[in-house]
């Protein structure tokens, strides 16, 4: 089979990885900026709230993370709106996008057991069943799962058995490849269509989606399995220390890669949506104001709690640790401006 077919059915398959809840944090495989702090929903929240205040986005617009996970996100952007501006809470819609039975439940009872009947939330299995006028889309780690074909010197990868040979000839992943300087590495597949399904779902919105990465392509391959807080590179060989036959892995343990974001940028290109911008993770919550927040916060809690607050916003915005490795690339579209 094709390297995205197997990735495919690894992460997305009956039993695969992401098609249970899996823990993110100190108990799972790996941390992400939503489990580190609520402040990174906050300062979304922070933003929704300026996009409003511009007029870019309407009272009643549609709010709409995709690949929620448990829900964190979403729901501590609804907290923040509540302090922020609390007649938002009540006035925006409320969306995630989760093709999972499983995870769509478990994001539902978060969402009552935060805030009852209050924030009513509104599940889609892809983007194409969502259509709206006016909405924020936000992802956080979404780009990074989609499946890859891998590509070496001309040659694109099949797996027997989870085993890997570079034996077959793509005419797709070779353009791929030669637009973005790669003899080596992942190629993407999906971006394309995704990007279509979110111009096809909204006349105007903004999307904002945080991964690491770079705006160009790595030469080599970053293909890695994270599980238990370990990071084993894919190509791993045998006799080190640290390998796991694929087999054992399998399902079992996220799989990913960095992400090309000029591949990102092409592909809602496209698909007619303009891009704004790409920075790093600190810069953005700084111009967003995370700063501003912890310094509301200062004023409300004692010290012990702002100083443990002040501690996982460093992890956040930090160059040492996911404030420069982590990029936030932004789009819009806008059809009252054409």
């Amino acid at each position: 089979m094709k390297f995205s077919e197997y990735m495919g059915k690894w992460l997305y398959g009956e039993d695969g990885y992401y098609a249970t809840y899996k823990n993110i944090g100190k108990s799972g495989d790996f941390y992400t900026a939503v489990s580190t702090s609520k402040f990174f929903g906050g300062t979304i929240a922070k933003h929704i709230i300026s996009l409003v205040d511009e007029g870019f986005l309407a009272p009643d617009a549609t709010i709409c993370e995709i690949g929620a996970h448990h829900g964190y996100f979403l729901a501590d952007v609804c907290e923040f709106l509540y302090t922020l501006r609390p007649e938002l809470l009540s006035s925006f819609d409320f969306v995630i996008i989760e093709r999972f039975d499983d995870l769509q439940r478990q994001q539902r009872e978060y969402f009552s057991e935060s805030f009852g009947d209050v924030v009513p939330l509104t599940h889609y299995k892809s983007l194409s069943e969502l259509k709206c006028k006016n909405a924020f889309f936000i992802a956080n780690e979404i780009f990074d799962a989609f499946p890859c074909e891998l590509y070496f010197k001309g040659k694109t990868a099949s797996v027997t058995r989870h085993n890997v040979a570079f034996d077959s000839d793509d005419a797709w992943v070779e353009e791929k490849a030669t637009k973005y300087f790669k003899d080596r590495g992942e190629i993407a597949i999906g971006y394309e269509a995704f990007a279509q399904e979110m111009a096809d779902s909204c006349e105007k919105f903004e999307f904002m989606s945080f991964d690491y990465g770079d705006m160009q392509a790595r030469p080599d391959f970053s293909l890695r399995v994270y599980t238990k807080h370990k990071v084993l590179p894919f190509f791993i060989p045998e006799d080190n220390e640290d390998f796991i036959p694929r087999e054992e892995l399998f399902s079992k343990s996220d799989i990913t890669y960095d992400v090309n974001f000029s591949h990102v940028k092409n592909a809602y290109a496209e698909a007619g949506v303009e891009f704004i911008e790409c920075k790093t993770q600190m810069v953005t919550l700084i111009d967003a104001g995370i700063l501003e927040l912890l310094e509301m916060l200062k004023e409300k809690v004692d010290e012990k709690i702002y100083k443990q607050e002040l501690e996982k916003v460093k992890t956040l915005i930090l160059p040492d640790f996911l404030g420069e490795r982590f990029k936030m690339i932004k789009f819009r579209k806008n059809v009252s401006e054409k």
